[in-house]
């Protein structure tokens, strides 16, 4: 029998810090059973690393794990454990690169305003490891992401208590979106007939060309989308709404996806920082353009940058960025004690996670005086702001879900081969001026065309034929296994969504359907028709590009099971292999914070132990081996165990964090283990640990618990000492001790 291979990829944050307490139970419990676990460092700082092989030591070389994990997605015998990754914007970028300079990492700055062509080659090379650099790369087949019937049954009958009453009294929360000249408006679609090459050519009202992008290989069949961003609307609906919020006493909430939407998303909110602030900005406009402040970067970037001024002209700046709050609407707080603000930094409100806790909270977000308040959230583009208003609409008319009785929205994605608007960084372009965008193909034939203003935002997006048709299938697939509703999130009336439909419904007619319940709906009615049966405790599964995979997959989570890190992510990749994905990382920072503050890491690793699952599944399927369908089985017992007895992480200190969880869940595993007649030798192996695990029990939690209370210092937190890392999520000598000795 060959003996298979699970990677496990090293990322960033607290799914990073959990690994350490993890890892080392689950290699101890696969030894000696033909499955080999292997680390694969995709972490930002391992990304960057592996970026200047040239300017560091030997030891400090890493490879290009990223690249060499892509090319084991075409592998049947792929199986991948894929965690939460930082989708980094330039603020994080710039804040790792420091941190491996302060370790010797010969890393260069990054060039925020290159000048030279030296520096816009550097700023090219980083652009590798900026946004969603990673999910494209993995995500070669679709996604079918749902809660693990173990996982909603308890959620359920342990509902959690974060959900707060929308008010009686009615709600002001509302969404605010554009009504003309955003992406959903010009968005243009065709589909291929035919393979080709095509470049992205900028020809200015003057006559003037520029290639923004040249040799865009494209396939027959292949849907390529082009839209853009209109700024002065942009800008304009920027300015109404702050000043309805201001006229309805409202938060100011704004609400993008900068870390993945690299290039479109830090634009927009640089847009709405600079009309926010507009009366002091532009007042210091020659100031602060002298000392390269960015409003991509958000408002702290402003700030951080004014100590290169006099102390006389900083002070007159911050008193003017002061003054703006007195006769603007109050704007909604990331963290009220520091002053940081809705607006602060790009990576601190993720649409996918903000627009949940907004539902959550009855509407509001936290003030200034750090209490809830109702509030306006911005989302420009209408492609996916509907939605959320319909959802903001059900809950100010029917009231509050409840996570007892509220049936669950599953996923299944069309995200393979990087479908859609993640795969459009390199796409995508401010317009340097007024004229035209075209799609011009080789024989010089313009495909599609896009009038344009100087600095409006354009981009190209493409969603290949075989996902597609794969997509289709997996839909079916859900459906048929599942007994609910499959509903296709589309929309007629938007040009990629209608090139869309077409396909769906032939590729619909290469499977049997009969006695399957199949919609197409715009997103706007699939809400509708969700939100109905999930008040009925019914189920149903959103079928969605890639962007609302990502939206709903956090949306519907956090409210049915309290966390989107509980989900099951299975993505049956096109060439046969798996990846198996473990939850959101939406939350990580503020969990790496307060383990860091206090030594308490509530990160639940739930996830990980949901997505190992199928993998030793897969290893049954692949490799022909037996023993894996025991781990499986086993550790599918364990969890439910794990959460009938309650041992998730607790949110406070001093109480069970995510140590005590992985100990608890390899008590129970291997307490599974050993009670199950499949397979003797693990049987007879497994008894011991069980009992010495077990009489353990009071000793480990102690020290675990013990741990607890105190700063912890790791050694960084982008790029953490392994060995201060590992002692800070280990400390229990006792269960080391037991599991090292397996």
């Amino acid at each position: 029998m060959p003996s298979a291979k699970i990677i496990w990829t090293r990322i960033d944050e607290a799914p990073a810090l959990a690994t350490y307490a993890l890892l080392p139970i689950v290699k101890a419990f696969t030894r000696g059973t033909d499955i080999d676990i292997e680390i694969s460092d995709i972490s930002l700082t391992g990304r960057i690393i592996a970026l200047f092989p040239d300017s560091l030591t030997d030891a400090q070389k890493q490879v290009d794990a990223l690249s060499e994990l892509g090319a084991l997605t075409q592998d049947a015998a792929a199986n991948i454990i894929k965690l939460p990754n930082i989708s980094a914007s330039i603020p994080q970028l710039q804040a790792a690169i420091k941190e491996l300079q302060g370790k010797g990492y010969d890393i260069p700055d990054y060039p925020e305003e290159p000048k030279t062509d030296a520096e816009k080659a550097l700023q090219q090379r980083f652009s590798r490891v900026l946004g969603s650099a990673v999910n494209p790369v993995l995500r070669e087949g679709n996604s079918d992401r749902r809660a693990a019937i173990s996982v909603k049954k308890f959620a359920q009958s342990n509902p959690h208590r974060m959900m707060k009453d929308w008010p009686d009294s009615g709600s002001q929360a509302r969404v605010a979106h554009m009504t003309e000249k955003d992406f959903f408006a010009t968005e243009k679609s065709m589909t291929m007939g035919a393979a080709t090459s095509v470049s992205i050519e900028y020809v200015g009202s003057d006559g003037s060309k520029m290639t923004l992008k040249d040799a865009v290989s494209l396939q027959a069949g292949e849907v390529v989308d082009t839209a853009v961003m209109n700024v002065k609307a942009l800008r304009a609906f920027f300015a109404r709404t702050i000043e309805e919020a201001n006229n309805e006493k409202s938060l100011l909430s704004l609400h993008l996806k900068a870390t993945m939407m690299k290039i479109s998303d830090p634009i927009m909110f640089g847009h709405a920082v600079s009309v926010y602030y507009g009366k002091a900005l532009d007042k210091h406009a020659d100031a602060l353009k002298e000392i390269g402040a960015n409003v991509n970067n958000g408002l702290a970037d402003v700030l951080e940058k004014l100590d290169r001024l006099s102390a006389d002209k900083k002070a007159e700046i911050e008193a003017d960025i002061a003054a703006v709050y007195e006769d603007h609407p109050a704007l909604a707080m990331v963290d009220s004690r520091k002053g940081i603000t809705n607006l602060h930094v790009p990576n601190n409100v993720i649409i996918d996670a903000s627009m949940p806790n907004i539902v959550r909270d009855g509407g509001r977000m936290w003030n200034n005086d750090d209490a809830l308040q109702d509030t306006i959230a911005m989302i420009p583009d209408r492609s996916y702001a509907t939605m959320y208003h319909e959802i903001i609409e059900d809950c100010k008319l029917n009231g509050q879900f409840n996570p007892a009785t509220m049936g669950s929205v599953s996923n299944v994605g069309l995200m393979a081969q990087k479908a859609e608007e993640y795969g459009s960084h390199d796409k995508t372009f401010e317009a340097p001026g007024v004229g035209v965008v075209q799609v011009v193909d080789a024989s010089g034939a313009i495909l599609l065309e896009q009038d344009v203003e100087t600095g409006d935002i354009f981009r190209m997006c493409q969603a290949k034929d075989a996902p597609i048709q794969d997509w289709v299938k997996l839909a079916v697939t859900r459906a048929k296994a599942s007994g609910s509703p499959a509903i296709f999130w589309l929309d007629e009336n938007r040009g990629h969504d209608a090139e869309i439909i077409r396909k769906v419904n032939t590729y619909l007619g290469d499977h049997n359907t009969s006695g399957l319940e199949l919609h197409i709906m715009k997103p706007i009615d699939a809400m509708k028709f969700s939100l109905k049966r999930i008040r009925k405790g019914q189920d149903t599964i959103s079928v969605t590009g890639n962007v609302l995979r990502d939206y709903l997959t956090d949306l519907f989570p956090i409210l049915e099971l309290g966390t989107s890190a509980r989900m099951l992510s299975i993505v049956p990749l096109m060439k046969g292999g798996g990846l198996f994905e473990t939850g959101a990382g939406g939350s990580a920072p503020k969990h790496v914070q307060q383990f860091l503050k206090e030594g308490h890491l509530r990160w639940d690793s739930l996830g990980e132990y949901c997505a190992l699952v199928p993998s030793f599944e897969q290893v049954a399927t692949v490799n022909g081996n037996p023993k894996a369908t025991v781990l499986a089985e086993t550790l599918d017992r364990a969890i439910s165990t794990y959460l009938e007895n309650a041992k998730s992480p607790s949110r406070k200190v001093n109480e069970l964090d995510n140590r005590g969880s992985s100990f608890y869940l390899a008590l129970y595993w291997a307490q599974a283990l050993a009670s199950q007649d499949a397979d003797s030798a693990l049987k007879s192996r497994f008894e011991a640990i069980a009992k010495k695990l077990g009489d353990s029990e009071k000793t480990i939690a102690a020290e675990l618990l013990s741990a607890q209370g105190e700063a912890m210092d790791i050694g960084g937190y982008y790029h953490p000492d392994f060995e201060k890392t590992n002692q800070a999520m280990r400390p229990s000598a006792t269960l080391n001790g037991i599991i090292d000795g397996m």
